[in-house]
């Protein structure tokens, strides 16, 4: 289960147990790396093909929204591959956030249409990392000769599928102590954040899947497309360059989870209104920034109901209909990714330092406001 992200109890469990280890990360069961590609390398597309087949995969039950959506807005965007939305079974998939989309194949139907398999398979953080379905999916795609990325604690999932055995790898700061214990064959690396080893890529925590995205439309379209792509999204940076040590846990970031959680009278139900073209970037880092403030519940919303299509063509289901009253999501046209920054300053400024704070550890994100002291 992905830190920080999922269920208030699980949450809560998470933090207790990093408090009472009394050790915010795991500087022996990781090695260090202060030198590293900022570049990542792709073989050229499969046979028949003039540009790479991109997928994004989640297992229905839930995947982490960030993880999932950037790469697919980013990849969408850049135009410089052809990107699938996959799921392991038919229906809805479950993002964590409250999220819910329809993705555009199931496994079975993409292994129907495309029998030589993907050229990149990209593996969010999920709900249940040991899915057997996904597990041996992910498995065959790189027997066939995909390159597997995974996105913060998608390694879970490339670690079970046997592809960082006797390779280097990286998680979320939060899980490398025990992907270290459970996948000893496995050299975790800290501060970088994306570490490449031959066809396998894997990231640090949710919000590395910006950096790698354009990494990855650098590897395939050349730094021209993505300066290009960066310049849309409003990034300026997508080095590889990184401080683990900077990301902790501490009694006073437990204490003040815990009263967050237990203040359900202060919990609010925040809106994020839906309309087709929404850029969903901006949608899946403000809504993951605002689930993680430990006080509140994003809801999609649509007045007719109906799902939509985003501004790259993901389908969005609607949670609910809209509630006057309720405090809205407030994504705008803006480029997205300075979007990640005022949502974080909204929740500061809604809930209080900690809970952005915790909103940061989990994103594992330093940018503008982050605060390093414990």
């Amino acid at each position: 289960m992905h830190p920080l992200v999922t269920t208030t109890a699980a949450m809560a469990a998470l933090l207790l147990a990093s408090a009472q280890a009394g050790a915010p990360h795991a500087a022996a069961a990781a090695i260090s790396a202060q030198a590293g590609a900022d570049s990542l390398t792709l073989p050229p597309p499969k046979a028949g093909r003039t540009r790479p087949l991109v997928v994004v995969v989640a297992e229905n039950r839930g995947a982490e929204t960030t993880d999932f959506i950037i790469p697919y807005g980013v990849l969408k965007d850049s135009g410089v591959a052809d990107v699938r939305a996959l799921s392991t079974g038919p229906g809805a998939v479950r993002l964590m956030m409250s999220l819910t989309i329809a993705a555009d194949q199931t496994l079975a139907q993409f292994d129907a249409a495309e029998p030589a398999g993907a050229d990149v398979v990209i593996v969010p953080a999920q709900i249940d990392p040991k899915d057997q379905i996904l597990t041996a999916w992910v498995a065959e795609q790189a027997r066939q000769g995909a390159v597997v990325m995974s996105v913060c604690e998608g390694a879970r999932v490339l670690a079970d599928a046997g592809l960082f055995k006797g390779r280097r790898a990286t998680s979320h700061w939060h899980s490398l102590e025990g992907l270290a214990k459970a996948y000893p064959e496995t050299a975790w690396v800290r501060d970088r954040r994306f570490v490449q080893d031959g066809p396998v890529i894997s990231t640090t925590g949710v919000s590395a899947s910006i950096p790698a995205s354009l990494a990855l439309v650098e590897a395939i379209g050349g730094r021209s497309a993505a300066q290009a792509t960066a310049g849309r999204l409003g990034v300026s940076d997508w080095s590889a360059d990184h401080r683990t040590s900077d990301y902790g846990l501490t009694s006073g970031d437990y204490a003040g989870a815990v009263g967050a959680m237990a203040a359900v009278w202060s919990h609010e139900t925040v809106e994020a209104p839906l309309a087709d073209g929404v850029d969903e970037i901006a949608l899946a880092l403000k809504a993951d920034t605002w689930g993680r403030s430990f006080r509140t519940k994003v809801v999609t919303t649509a007045a007719d109901g109906r799902p939509i299509r985003s501004k790259h063509g993901l389908v969005i289901l609607p949670g609910d209909r809209p509630h006057p009253g309720r405090q809205g999501l407030g994504v705008t046209a803006a480029p997205p990714a300075p979007q990640l920054d005022l949502a974080l300053d909204e929740v500061t400024r809604r809930y209080g330092a900690r809970a952005g704070r915790l909103a940061r550890l989990g994103l594992e994100y330093d940018g503008p406001g982050f605060s390093k002291s414990r």
